[in-house]
């Protein structure tokens, strides 16, 4: 086991590393010089612009910054933004939204998920069936984009039961339309394995064994088909949740809700690069020490896979 989350964390540090590099090469690659831009319509002098390129380390090869950006990060400075503001301050003030718009994102995925898909895999082969998974395509058919102003119009203009856009309804009206919005997704992919491993379960010779003992219907699937059944949906069940936080971005701007997401197009559209890479650096990182402990639990939960 030891050797299994030593291999785990290893892969961890190799590909945080090969990310974080890649995200600094494509700020790196953008074109026009995001100093100059701050004067706006005033244009700053050749001096002032030398000498914010050098604070912000901007005259350096991509490989000296990245070296120092990593100094930093070990350091658990995340950069100055070009405004002046650290980074970590300014995402300190928008994590609260994200947070809770993630959280009750996968409150949707996992309590609808896990309830369409038992109720497929139990009834599989059924009209019930077929309803859910055509119900799962559908939802997964539509751009997110599309199923956000849609659903805005519908809820929101028409029915006036929902706030369309800010967080000044506060929780949970105001997180609604965007958490079930980014949930339908990971709802779908959620539904469709737990369906295949609750039918792949129900059909082992262990359940037929507890069946011809007598064990009455729901003792079978509450205790034994749903134990053998969970580990593959706990699996992605978890790594759902790293992923929502980098998923809530395109979900924060269209709601207009002040989120480390909308804080990330900001400062794309301003040219920040420091802000840029700072929150791609803590999207990236909660999404990979997430993955990691998800890995670790199931080399607990399955002996099989320590010994792969």
């Amino acid at each position: 086991m030891i050797a299994s989350g030593s291999r785990r964390v290893a892969e961890f540090a190799v590909v945080f590393l090969g990310v974080t590099f890649v995200i600094l090469a494509c700020v790196y690659a953008l074109p026009g010089d995001p100093i100059a831009a701050l004067g706006g319509d005033r244009p700053l002098s050749p001096a002032v612009v030398a000498q914010l390129r050098a604070e912000h380390h901007l005259d350096e090869p991509l490989w000296r910054q990245y070296v120092l950006y990593l100094g930093n990060l070990l350091r658990g400075d995340l950069g100055t933004s070009f405004t002046g503001r650290p980074v970590a301050d300014l995402m300190a003030e928008r994590w609260p939204t994200t947070v809770i718009l993630a959280l009750t994102t996968w409150c949707f995925e996992v309590v609808g998920g896990l309830i369409l898909g038992v109720i497929a895999g139990v009834r599989r082969g059924t009209v019930i069936d077929r309803g859910i998974l055509l119900l799962t395509v559908v939802i997964s058919a539509i751009p997110i984009f599309v199923l956000a102003v849609v659903s805005r119009l519908v809820f929101g203009v028409r029915l006036g039961i929902l706030p369309v856009a800010g967080d000044s309804a506060g929780w949970p009206l105001a997180f609604i339309l965007p958490a079930a919005v980014t949930a339908v997704f990971g709802l779908a992919a959620i539904v469709r394995l737990t369906r295949g491993s609750v039918a792949d379960t129900l059909v082992s010779d262990f359940v037929r064994t507890h069946r011809a003992k007598g064990f009455t219907p729901a003792r079978v699937l509450g205790v034994h088909v749903s134990r053998n059944a969970a580990l593959p949906v706990l699996t992605l069940v978890g790594v759902s949740f790293g992923a929502l936080l980098g998923g809530t971005v395109f979900v924060e701007s269209i709601f207009n809700l002040p989120g480390v997401g909308q804080l990330l197009v900001t400062a794309i559209g301003s040219h920040d690069g420091a802000l840029v890479v700072g929150i791609a650096t803590a999207l990236v990182l909660v999404f990979l020490v997430t993955n990691l402990v998800v890995d670790l639990l199931a080399t607990v939960l399955d002996p099989r896979i320590r010994r792969g």
